[in-house]
């Protein structure tokens, strides 16, 4: 179980840099005819990184509990 909180926490990370970036380099994003709004990637990116933090702080508690 520690891998896959270790590998969730890593990719929700990437997606939370992906987003910063977005808003930093004001990159378009078109889906379909819809043009999506930066200030929905600084959303994204509040909300990912959030459950990247949870993650590695759930990785963390596993390492204090003994196995059984």
């Amino acid at each position: 179980m520690r891998r896959y909180t270790l590998v969730s926490g890593l990719f929700l990370a990437l997606l939370t840099c992906a987003q910063l970036l977005r808003v930093v380099m004001q990159w378009p994003v078109r889906v379909a005819d819809l043009e999506v709004p930066v200030w929905v990637s600084v959303i994204a990116a509040v909300v990912v990184g959030t459950l990247a933090i949870w993650a590695f702080r759930a990785m963390a508690r596993q390492d204090r509990t003994p196995a059984v």
